[in-house]
């Protein structure tokens, strides 16, 4: 671009000249416009796709903790537990002494009385982990695509599975699941793994 002026020697003065932008100054400024304006796009594009991931993360992990903090507090208020499997007919049935005390559900009986009870387990037939009260209503879904079939083990305080309904054993949780992708996201996999025992020991 040449921006010049030519000097009026009879007048003394400066006068503009007539000469303007070329094309092809023209179309060098355009395009470095439109690589400016490309890369705000994308950067600002990107920005929201990271946002919508994070805000996704996020909102999981919050939920985790809440049901996963609801379960531990409800295992250490309960005053009877046990472990076993939820079968076809939505029956739970406690591992017997003897065996493996591991499996896909625990029932908690907050208080002695047997007919009022907490069931959380795995739902076989849609992989989804679920929570059920006496109460009436149906379960409420905690966790979808659940990988593992073993969730619930009772443990001694080394860490070794008990085969026994020992009154101070320690309830160990491991629930495994991935998200599928979305638009905003790739499949994501999800471990939450704690380990509670009974306040309350009869």
């Amino acid at each position: 671009m040449k921006l010049s002026h030519c000097l009026n020697h009879s007048r003394g003065r400066f006068v503009p000249s007539d000469r303007a932008f070329t094309l092809v100054e023209i179309l060098v400024t355009m395009a470095i416009f439109s690589l400016v304006m490309a890369g705000i796009i994308s950067g600002t594009v990107y920005g929201m796709r990271m946002s919508e991931i994070t805000r996704s993360k996020v909102e999981r992990s919050r939920d985790a903790r809440a049901a996963m903090g609801k379960l531990s507090d409800e295992i250490r208020s309960a005053r009877i537990s046990w472990i076993g499997n939820v079968d076809g007919n939505g029956t739970f049935r406690a591992v017997v002494d003897g065996s493996s005390q591991t499996g896909s559900a625990l029932i908690l009986y907050p208080t002695t009385n047997r007919a009022n009870y907490i069931v959380y387990f795995l739902n076989s037939a849609d992989k989804t982990f679920r929570r059920t009260t006496s109460a009436a209503g149906p379960p409420v879904a905690l966790a979808a695509m659940v990988t593992n079939s073993v969730i619930f083990r009772a443990q001694d305080y080394r860490g070794n599975i008990l085969t026994n309904q020992q009154n101070n054993r320690v309830i160990h949780v491991n629930l495994e699941f991935v998200q599928p992708r979305t638009l905003s996201a790739a499949v994501e996999y999800f471990k939450l793994e704690t380990a509670v025992t009974r306040r309350a020991l009869d």
